[in-house]
C-alpha cells in the first residue's frame, strides 16, 4: 500500500497516524499547535474528522439520543451536543491542510457522510478513513472508493460478514489500495478485549494491509500490535491528558506520542525473520563464553586432571562439553598457566558434525 510517498507493508516502518478527533476543544490555534507537536513526534500522518452535528444525528433530547452507559466517559451526554462540541469546523479545513503541508506532514480525514467526501475532494486529500461506526455504511464506502484513493477502514464492532461486505464494496467500486484496522470501539478500550492475534488472520483472509486503531490508555497495545504484524497504528492525540478534550482520557500527549513512534519502530525492527544462530553482532560475544583453560603449568605427557584444567571465560579454548573427555588424557605439548586447551595441545579428536 502506498499513500503519497509512504510505503506501507511488512518491509517498511510502521505508518503511525495521530488522530486529532475532538481534542482541539473548538480552538483552531490548539489544532495548529497539535500539528507542530505531531511533527516533532515524527508521526507518519495526522488525521481529522469531517462532519457536522446535523449530519450525524438529530437534535432530540430523549433517551434514544443520549449515552446511557454508566461506564462511558460521555455518560448522559446527548449525541447532538457531543458531536457539536467535537466537530472540526469545515471552515478550518483549508488552513489545516495548508499548514500540515507547510510542515511537510501528511494530512487526511474521516468523512462521515457523502457530502463531506465532496468537500474533502475539493481539498485533494491523499486518502480516506472510514470510522468503525460507519463500517456498515456501504454507500459512504462506495463514495470514497470511487475517488480511486487509498481507503483505511476501522472494524470496531463489526462481524466477519460485515467486514467482508465492506471490503467487497470498496474493491468493487474501484478501491485498489485498502487497509483494515483492528479496533475495539470502547473509549477507553480494555486490553483484554483487543484480541490482537486477529491481525494476521485479517491479513490472510482479506489480502490487504492491516493495522490497529488504539483506544486504550498508554502505548503498550500499539507496540504489541506492531510486533504482531500491524503496519498501521492510529492513536488519538491531545495536547494534554488533563485538558477538557472529549477524547483526552485515552489519547496520547506529545511525550507519549513521541515515545509511541520510537517504540513502534523498535518493535518493527525486532520482528526480523526466522533465523536461528548467532547474528553478525553476536559473533564476537561468543568469545566471552566459557571454555577449557590451563590453570597450572602442564608438561608434555602430563595427564589432564581436575586440578590443572578448568572451565572459565573467555572462549578461546575447547568448549566446556569436552571437559570430561580430557580428564586422564596426556598433553601433547607444554602448556602454560592461563593458556587455552585446544585440539593441537590436547590431541583430542573431535568428530566433524555436518
Amino acid at each position: 500500500m502506498k499513500i503519497k510517498n509512504f510505503k506501507i507493508g511488512d518491509n517498511h516502518p510502521p505508518f503511525i497516524i495521530a488522530e486529532f478527533s475532538a481534542n482541539h476543544m473548538n480552538n483552531k490555534k490548539n489544532f495548529l499547535k497539535m500539528i507542530d507537536f505531531a511533527k516533532k513526534a515524527k508521526v507518519s500522518a495526522i488525521k481529522l474528522q469531517t462532519y457536522e452535528a446535523e449530519s450525524m444525528t438529530v437534535n432530540v433530547k430523549n433517551k434514544n439520543f443520549r449515552i446511557n452507559d454508566k461506564k462511558s466517559i460521555w455518560y448522559k451526554k446527548y449525541l447532538f451536543d457531543l458531536y457539536k462540541s467535537g466537530s472540526t469546523p469545515f471552515k478550518w479545513h483549508k488552513e489545516i491542510f495548508e499548514y500540515a503541508k507547510k510542515k511537510n506532514l501528511l494530512c487526511f480525514s474521516t468523512p462521515f457522510d457523502e457530502e463531506s467526501v465532496d468537500k474533502l475532494e475539493n481539498l485533494d486529500v491523499p486518502c480516506y478513513k472510514i470510522a468503525s461506526f460507519e463500517c456498515t455504511d456501504l454507500s459512504l464506502i462506495k463514495k470514497v472508493s470511487k475517488t480511486n484513493k487509498p481507503v483505511i477502514i476501522s472494524t470496531g464492532m463489526a462481524t466477519l460478514d460485515e467486514i467482508h461486505e465492506a471490503v467487497e464494496c470498496a474493491r468493487s467500486n474501484g478501491c485498489k489500495s485498502l487497509a483494515l484496522l483492528k479496533c475495539i470501539s470502547i473509549y477507553p478500550a480494555k486490553h483484554e478485549d483487543l484480541n490482537l492475534s486477529s491481525i494476521n488472520y485479517f491479513k490472510k483472509v482479506f489480502k490487504c494491509e492491516v493495522g490497529f486503531s488504539d483506544h486504550t490508555i498508554g502505548i503498550g497495545a500499539s507496540v504489541a500490535a506492531v510486533a504482531l504484524g500491524a503496519n498501521i497504528i492510529e492513536k488519538h492525540f491531545t495536547l494534554s491528558k488533563n485538558n477538557s478534550g472529549l477524547d483526552s482520557k485515552f489519547s496520547s500527549d506529545p511525550d507519549e506520542l513521541s515515545q509511541l513512534v520510537t517504540e513502534a519502530n523498535k518493535a518493527k525492527k525486532s520482528i526480523g525473520k526466522i533465523f536461528i544462530g548467532p547474528v553478525k553482532n553476536e559473533k564476537k560475544a561468543r568469545l566471552r563464553r566459557r571454555s577449557i583453560y590451563c590453570i597450572r603449568d602442564i608438561k608434555k605427557g602430563e595427564k589432564f586432571t581436575l586440578n590443572n584444567i578448568k572451565k572459565v571465560r573467555p572462549g578461546y579454548g575447547l568448549a566446556p562439553k569436552h571437559f570430561f573427555k580430557l580428564i586422564g588424557k596426556k598433553a601433547k605439548k607444554d602448556i602454560k598457566k592461563g593458556h587455552p586447551i585446544t585440539i593441537s595441545n590436547s590431541g583430542l579428536i573431535i568428530p566433524v558434525v555436518n
